[in-house]
């Protein structure tokens, strides 16, 4: 090859770099994710609305990686009639996002284990009586059970929440929680809970 060749063939693959590192997607502000989160296009028509302990920059990326899989599990729960739907599972798109409704007692602080899943994403939400939820950073959580099933289980420090009306939790992947604490005067709880398929880690 001579000369001109090989300088040739070096322009043609620094403007092929050049282009592509224009392509790559720039930086997301806070308040560009804020006022996504804010103004409820993802919800597809649901009235209920995020919990503030959800980390909004996660819930961005994981909707604008798998819009298709959060769209469906968006549209299935403004579609329901929740006060009728009857406990089982609800296929919604095969296994990559599913329904599970439940009505069932809650238990005692001591009884439930931190948890985290990497599989799926959790989307909880309670439809009647009230319950009480641990939140933390699996990061900051000392392992007790390794990952069997998509659950890990953990000891940890983390802050409560007594959930509302209205509102719904999403748990991620390095999101630890403790769900199904009981509040005093709320034996039985009717909850669903919908897993959406976490994109895998590059």
């Amino acid at each position: 090859m001579n000369f001109k060749a090989i300088l040739y063939t070096i322009v043609i693959f620094a403007m092929s770099i050049s282009c592509h590192v224009q392509q790559l997607p720039k930086a997301v502000s806070k308040k560009t994710i804020d006022q996504w989160v804010d103004k409820k296009e993802w919800a597809n028509g649901l009235q209920l609305t995020l919990h503030e302990s959800v980390n909004r920059d996660t819930f961005y990326k994981a909707y604008h990686t798998n819009k298709k899989l959060w769209d469906a599990a968006f549209i299935f729960l403004k579609d329901q009639n929740l006060d009728e739907i009857i406990p089982g599972k609800y296929p919604i798109i095969g296994e990559q996002v599913f329904a599970s409704v439940t009505e069932a007692p809650s238990k005692n602080k001591e009884e439930v284990k931190w948890e985290s899943h990497q599989k799926y994403i959790d989307l909880q939400y309670i439809i009647k009586g009230k319950e009480i939820i641990g939140v933390t950073d699996a990061s900051k959580a000392t392992i007790t059970k390794p990952y069997t099933v998509d659950v890990i289980n953990y000891d940890a420090d983390g802050k409560y929440y007594t959930t509302e009306p209205g509102k719904f939790f999403l748990f991620f992947p390095n999101d630890a929680h403790r769900p199904v604490i009981k509040v005093e005067g709320y034996d039985v709880v009717k909850k669903i809970v919908i897993k959406i398929q976490a994109a895998p880690s590059n």
